[in-house]
Order: C-alpha cells, then structure tokens, then sequence
C-alpha cells in the first residue's frame, strides 16, 4: 500500500472506524480535546458526529486506494488484519494506539512493529475492554506487590448496543490457547473450565475465553497464572454456548457456511446495559478484588480504554516502543481518570 501518513505534532487525532459503535463514543470522548479525523468505508455514515471540530475522510482498508493525512496520532477501533493502519502509522513515525486484536493478532502486530524499529510509541491496549482489564490488575497488582494470579471475570450484557466486531471472539471458540498457569505454559479450550462468580450482585456461570491480556499480563507484571472467563447476563445464553461447544459447533461449524448460526447465538444488540469486570489479584500481600461497572455499555468502557491510551502516547517524555496499557507507571493514577469518565470501580 502507499499510504502516506505524516507527523503533525499540532494536527488531529486521526481515529479509523470513527463512526462505528465504539468508535462513536470514543469520537464523543476524544474530541473534547483534540480534533479529529474519522475515517470509515462510508464517511455519509457518521455525517451525525461531524463538527468544526470532526471531519470525516474516507479510508477503505478492504480497497487498494491510497490515504494521505497529516495527524499527531493514530488510533484504530476496526479490525486491521493486513496491519494496514499500523504500518502506516509507525513508518510515519506517529504514535498508535489499537483497542481490536485478538491475541495471535497482537503477537503478528508486535513483531510487525519490532521489525520497523518504531520512533513514537505503539500502545496496544487491545485486553477486554480496550485494556481496561489490564490496567485494573496493574493496580491491584501494586496494592499487593505484584501478581502471582490474576483472574478476571466478564458479565457480558446481551442487552447492550454492540456492532459486529464485539462478538468477533464466538468465531475463535474452535481454537485452543495458551495461558500461564502456575508459572508454566498450559494449554486450555475456549468455554471450559466453567465457574460460578460473583460479579457487581449477579451471580454469573462464566467459562474460558482467548483474551490478549492473558498473553500480556505474565511478561509485563510477572504473573504466574493469568485466566479470562466470560458468561452472560442471560443464563440461556451461557447454556446455549457451553451447549453448542459440547456438540463441537465451533470445530465442525467453523467456515463461512456457519457463520450466522454462530453469530446468532450472540449478536442481538439491545437498546443498551450495563458492562460488568470482576478482576481478582492474589501477590505477595494479599488479594484483591474490583468490580468495574459502566452504565453506558461495553462501547464506553471499551472508548474510555482507548482515550486513556490516546492520553498515554501523546504524553510529555512518553518512549518510544510496543507498550501495553498495564505497563503505566501509576495504574492508580489511570483509575481515577476511569472513573472521572462515569466508569464505577468498587474495590475490597
């Protein structure tokens, strides 16, 4: 491709899927402080957001058309599987922050970047929720003096507005995955090890799922075990998965002819709810536990990830380099800025 990004330390934030579901509320955030460019397959789309300070360009990632901009950063709320945006962006020299891939995507990404030496940094705040997980085990992590275990638990609204990419991880339920358990390498199937758990009142059965903070949290905090389950507001719901993992839909049914059966299991986006996270921290001294609640939805909280990780790279002294959101040096600090964007945080 012959993108052609270049550095403009005073110019906008250039945000690619600016006008999606989560893209739409990090606009909302985001353009409270910075002007922004939105980019998507159909600018006429988010025409609703545009402002004197939001313009739109068009910028199709599935296309061989070039796209030429001056920004100070890069953010990247769609998927990019060719790591066309963060090609383009780290080439340039501009700081990037990504909330969309999957754990072999970061892997790929990761390299991708060491390979062309980056000059500004790379954030890839890509764990459940745009790295708000990370960041909450960083911070218990701390309290207690560091993390022998970190076990998050997601209550997955299936009432809540979502877009398509949110459910993207029901096509890796096939896959098994690599995760630390006890200090060494173990490999675990999505949906199993199912639990009961506490989260914010509701009690959720929640089972495993490939998360990228279960590959980030062992290097960057030195856990010795990290896991992520999921389960559902709608007990029905969690029953229908675990049914259909037990019948291997997602092995034999897991080409393009059964996609929609799959996805329908999942994808009923509501008029809205609520996102749940328990994140449970054993160390040295002691356990902790934090309930994350967000009433405007996994969108927000998954926005509220990214403008965390915009304010991140474009900080004064920031190094360049791959980073992770959990890799700040006061993850307290970063929870108050959660809660300052109406994100609740119980903590014990």
């Amino acid at each position: 491709m012959n993108d052609n990004l270049r550095l403009d330390t005073s110019g906008p934030v250039l945000v690619v899927g600016g006008y999606g579901t989560v893209g739409t509320a990090l606009t909302q955030l985001a353009s409270q402080e910075w002007p922004l460019i939105l980019t998507g397959r159909s600018p006429d789309r988010g025409l609703h957001l545009a402002t004197e300070n939001v313009t739109l360009k068009r910028w199709d990632l599935s296309q061989q058309e070039p796209f030429e901009s001056r920004v100070r950063a890069v953010i990247s709320a769609v998927n990019d599987p060719h790591d066309r945006v963060l090609r383009a962006a780290v080439q340039a020299g501009i700081p990037y922050v990504d909330v969309t891939r999957w754990t072999s995507r970061v892997t790929r990404a990761m390299t991708q970047a060491a390979h062309l030496q980056p000059e500004a940094p790379v954030l890839f705040s890509s764990g459940w929720m745009g790295g708000v997980t990370n960041i909450v085990a960083a911070a218990l992590a701390q309290d207690v003096g560091g993390a022998d275990q970190i076990d998050i638990a997601i209550r997955y609204d299936t009432n809540d507005r979502a877009g398509a990419d949110s459910v993207d991880f029901i096509d890796r339920l096939g896959l098994d995955f690599e995760v630390r358990k006890g200090g060494k390498a173990a490999v675990v199937s999505p949906l199993s090890e199912a639990r009961w758990v506490d989260i914010a009142g509701h009690r959720t059965k929640v089972a495993r799922l490939d998360t990228p903070e279960q590959f980030t949290l062992p290097i960057t905090l030195g856990a010795g075990s990290v896991s992520t389950r999921i389960g559902f507001s709608s007990h029905t719901s969690t029953t229908a998965l675990l049914a259909a993992r037990a019948v291997g839909l997602f092995r034999w049914g897991s080409g393009e002819r059964w996609a929609p059966l799959r996805r329908a299991l999942l994808y009923s986006p509501g008029s809205g709810g609520t996102a749940h996270l328990r994140v449970d921290v054993a160390g040295p001294g002691g356990a902790r536990t934090a309930v994350i609640s967000d009433p405007q939805g996994q969108a927000h909280l998954t926005a509220v990830g990214g403008f965390l990780g915009l304010h991140a790279v474009l900080r004064d002294g920031v190094n360049p380099g791959v980073s992770f959101p959990e890799s700040v040096a006061d993850p307290a600090a970063q929870l108050a800025k959660l809660e300052s964007c109406g994100v609740t945080i119980l903590r014990s």
